[in-house]
């Protein structure tokens, strides 16, 4: 029998009375992997099937977010050194793909703003938040880490390193699974 802790109890309660999916985790902090599709600035799309077998950071934030600029630069270090470590990296913009909206963002707009920033991880699209909203983000920016199985690991870290070193704040998770 699984036993509950009143936290996981209370997190599942209030995010059925918010209407808002929840992500559970179990004693070891895995929780059941999170099914996905995303389009990227390019038109690919990334999907946590494709994923499979990797480990994955996707970095949630937004252009016009002023702690995305240092998360970028984060991101980009954090990248260089750990994708020789077959970790794929992604940024995540949760900005909306509709015209009228006041968070709206092509992709044109975020290419120069990838670029502006030297950023070289593939730029994805979760318009208005779905897909971070599925792994209980609810802050930017906010870091999830899949394990290869497509396992969340852990809670998503919210907000960032104030210096960007992205490393030193996610080491301790990646290492125990790489």
């Amino acid at each position: 029998m699984l036993l509950l802790n009143r936290k996981v109890i209370a997190g599942v309660v209030m995010a059925a009375l918010l209407g808002a999916p929840a992500v559970v985790f179990g004693q070891k902090g895995a929780a059941a992997p999170v099914e996905f599709s995303l389009r990227s600035i390019d038109g690919q799309t990334v999907t946590s099937q494709s994923l499979s077998g990797e480990v994955v950071v996707l970095a949630f934030g937004a252009s016009w977010l002023p702690l995305s600029r240092t998360q970028l630069q984060g991101v980009k270090k954090f990248a260089d050194e750990y994708s020789v470590r077959g970790v794929a990296v992604f940024w995540v913009s949760t900005e909306s793909e509709n015209q009228k909206s006041k968070n709206y963002a092509s992709d044109e707009q975020l290419r120069v703003f990838s670029q502006k920033y030297g950023l070289k991880v593939t730029v994805l699209r979760d318009p208005d938040g779905v897909i971070s909203k599925k792994f209980g983000i609810d802050q930017l920016p906010s870091i999830v880490i899949l394990d290869k199985q497509g396992h969340p690991v852990d809670e998503p870290i919210k907000g960032i390193d104030p210096d960007g070193n992205l490393s030193a704040q996610l080491a301790s998770r990646l290492d125990k699974i790489l």
